[in-house]
């Protein structure tokens, strides 16, 4: 079977951005599954596997806009140090994580402290940078009736 839209594909990756630094990988023997045409993964990867099979190793390089996007100036924000817990260690680089009112999680970096402020970051860690894949296919299956109507892929006994 070829990887095709509503396919539980597998696959083990490596990320880097360009210098063979390893920012991101699946752990050895547990390959990421994602329903494939879902948006689970960044487009420029989704696109780069369909039609792959199982085996297929591939190369894949993602321009930020078809990745995490381009980086965003309006994502930097400063907001009081009284939005943080008061035992909170801001500092420079810390990522930390957020929810919004609807329930989402958005990742956000700390750049700078400034006494009774925090400039945070609100863009993906990997906005405006260019992703280095190395993927290699291990699975592709149809998805089940269940992972259908969910819209993503269950683990092995089907749990989620």
């Amino acid at each position: 079977m070829k990887v095709s839209k509503d396919c539980v594909v597998s696959l083990e990756y490596r990320l880097h951005l360009g210098d063979g630094k390893v920012v991101d990988e699946s752990e050895p023997g547990q390959p990421l599954a994602y329903m494939h045409g879902r948006g689970q993964i960044v487009p420029g990867l989704e696109g780069q596997l369909e039609g792959l099979s199982p085996g297929d190793a591939r190369k894949v390089v993602v321009v930020p806009a078809q990745g995490y996007g381009e980086h965003d100036p309006r994502g930097l924000q400063e907001v009081p140090r009284s939005m943080f817990p008061p035992e909170a260690p801001l500092h420079p680089g810390l990522s930390i994580s957020a929810q919004t009112a609807e329930g989402d999680v958005i990742p956000i970096t700390v750049r700078e402290v400034k006494g009774d402020s925090v400039v945070v970051d609100l863009n993906h860690p990997l906005a405006g940078k260019t992703l280095h894949f190395d993927v290699t296919v291990r699975e592709v299956r149809a998805a089940t009736t269940e992972e259908l109507e969910h819209g993503h892929a269950h683990g092995p006994g089907g749990a989620h």
